[in-house]
Order: structure tokens, then C-alpha cells, then sequence
């Protein structure tokens, strides 16, 4: 019981850490599921094909390299651009 809580907790974190504080989605820590439900005009496909992206090639360093990610173009980059952030998790 206390492990399923204990999972619970770590999946509610995991989420939570995924918003940056003014409400963006952190698109080199959240999951695809995240990704489709908070980002205006990105579903689920375009999602998965984001995190694809980041686990072959490292995380985001800029937003402009969403354009990299097959099925997003500069367009939706630009009509997403408030509503993404990036983070570092490899940086201290």
C-alpha cells in the first residue's frame, strides 16, 4: 500500500515539474501525454514524436528545434512558442 502512494506521489511530482511557474509546458521534462493535453494545436501524435525527438537527441535546447521534429513545422513553433519552456536537467 505504502508503495502504490508512494508511486502515486513520484507520478504527481513528475507531472508537476513538467509546468514551469507561469504555466508553460517544460518540453524537455514532460511526457507525451502532458505534452498533447496542455500545448494548444499539438496532439498526441505530434507528442510522442516530441519526447521521440529529445530521447534521440538530447534534450531541447532552444524551441526553435521543435521545427526538427517530423510533423511540426516553424508555424506551429511559432503558435506554441508561450506556451513551452525549456529546462536543463543536466545543468546543476
Amino acid at each position: 500500500m505504502i508503495k502504490h502512494a508512494m508511486a502515486a506521489l513520484a507520478l504527481c511530482f513528475a507531472a508537476f515539474s513538467a509546468h514551469a511557474e507561469d504555466g508553460q509546458v517544460d518540453i524537455n521534462q514532460a511526457d507525451a501525454q502532458t505534452i498533447a493535453a496542455e500545448v494548444k494545436g499539438i496532439g498526441p501524435a505530434k507528442a510522442e514524436a516530441i519526447v521521440k525527438y529529445r530521447e534521440a537527441h538530447g534534450e531541447f535546447e532552444t524551441v526553435e528545434e521543435l521545427a526538427n521534429v517530423k510533423g511540426i513545422g516553424d508555424k506551429t513553433v511559432e503558435k506554441i512558442r508561450d506556451q513551452v519552456s525549456l529546462s536543463d536537467s543536466e545543468k546543476p
